[in-house]
């Protein structure tokens, strides 16, 4: 990687490998840099990414997107972007792995890290989709299961009352930490039938894969079809933030057309403001890597 890419791809997952194929389309020279960190792959099943009837892993789906975007020529390289520079001349020099990137243009497609209980066989239980984290991509399959959501605050029982719409029998678990709702917000609370419970879990247990129990000392074990874990996610923004771009809530803000506040550096994904989802993401990605490409063209 001696020359100039035309532009560094950072991030791996469902953005950034659409980038790619664009990019590959496009016929431009660039690297994707993948820390292969992708919450996508996390994904039991999806039921609502388009084209999938029956539903698809995110592990097939990412797969799926990769070996598209190197029949294009995409060169993808294992590894983390640990520094990225913006220079006066408006490129960037970047250090993945060890190893200096020169590029005119960057994408950062990092998307976030959920901010997991402190729960055990973490891992484990979400792939059996016991532990779910996004009621807009898999509340459908929820309906009319028992619910426990892990959460307190504005996040906690915004995820609460958007599960609504799939059941009535929903526990908000604190994890021992006040809830830290107000008058207002209880009200509400207690007019949606969400119960409330602010005592310490002491113990996960999962049977035969299909109950999820947490046991506490005062309540004992209560039984829950699904548990939702709405803790809120840490945007991997911070090579953003070092170049000065625009952060709203650590996530990068952006135009229209993908572009940070920062010249010649776009960002697309979760890590970008809006709605966490797949498609939200590709649609992102698009954007950006035809952006790209017309500004190189000038």
């Amino acid at each position: 990687m001696t020359t100039k890419l035309d532009c560094l791809v950072i991030g791996g997952g469902p953005a950034g490998l659409t980038a790619a194929i664009y990019l590959g389309r496009f016929r431009r020279n660039f690297v994707v840099a993948d820390a292969g960190a992708s919450r996508a792959l996390w994904i039991p099943k999806s039921h609502n990414h388009a084209g999938f009837p029956e539903g698809v892993t995110g592990s097939e789906l990412v797969g799926r997107m990769r070996s598209q975007a190197v029949k294009y020529g995409a060169r993808i390289v294992s590894g983390t972007v640990s520094e990225l520079e913006h220079l006066p001349d408006g490129t960037f020099e970047a250090t993945l792995e060890g190893t200096q990137v020169s590029a005119k243009t960057v994408l950062l497609a990092t998307g976030v890290i959920d901010k997991e209980p402190a729960l055990p066989n973490l891992f484990d239980a979400v792939q059996k989709g016991l532990i779910r984290h996004c009621g807009i991509c898999d509340g459908y399959e929820v309906i009319d299961h028992k619910i426990a959501v892990i959460g307190h605050g504005e996040t906690g029982l915004g995820e609460a009352l958007f599960l609504r719409t799939y059941t009535s029998d929903i526990t908000l678990f604190s994890l021992g930490e006040p809830l830290r709702l107000d008058s207002a917000q209880r009200q509400k609370m207690h007019a949606a039938g969400i119960k409330a419970v602010e005592e310490a879990v002491t113990q996960v247990e999962i049977d035969e894969g299909k109950i999820v129990g947490l046991t506490m000392n005062r309540h004992g074990t209560l039984a829950f079809d699904t548990l939702y874990s709405a803790l809120g996610c840490a945007p991997r923004s911070s090579l953003a933030g070092a170049l000065g771009a625009a952060l709203d809530n650590h996530c990068v803000v952006a135009d229209e057309h993908q572009r940070s506040t920062v010249a010649n550096f776009f960002v697309a994904g979760d890590v970008a403001k809006g709605v966490d989802q797949i498609s939200v993401a590709m649609g992102h990605a698009a954007a950006a890597a035809t952006a790209i490409h017309n500004s190189l063209r000038e």
